[in-house]
């Protein structure tokens, strides 16, 4: 989860965020955090490494909360979408 001081209506962080590398989504959201982002890093040092100098040198980034994978159970890029 991302917050950012950008104005509403912006996607100026978000459009940064989607340049990153390891970035796979970023989700403009409601509520008090601005996106949610899944990005993937091969460990704790790595991700270290990308909050601070990759997503923390975005200006408008003010904060993050950080939720890490244990295991996945179930990942699927089918949707089951009806017409």
């Amino acid at each position: 989860m991302i917050r950012t001081d950008d104005r509403v209506g912006s996607l100026s962080a978000a459009e940064r965020l989607a340049k990153i590398e390891e970035v796979q989504e970023v989700h403009h959201i409601a509520g008090e955090d601005g996106y949610l982002v899944k990005l993937r890093c091969t460990g704790n040092k790595d991700l270290g490494r990308l909050l601070r100098e990759k997503i923390g040198n975005i200006i408008s980034v003010r904060s993050s909360r950080t939720s890490v994978v244990m295991e996945t159970v179930k990942e699927t890029i089918n949707l089951p979408v009806k017409p």
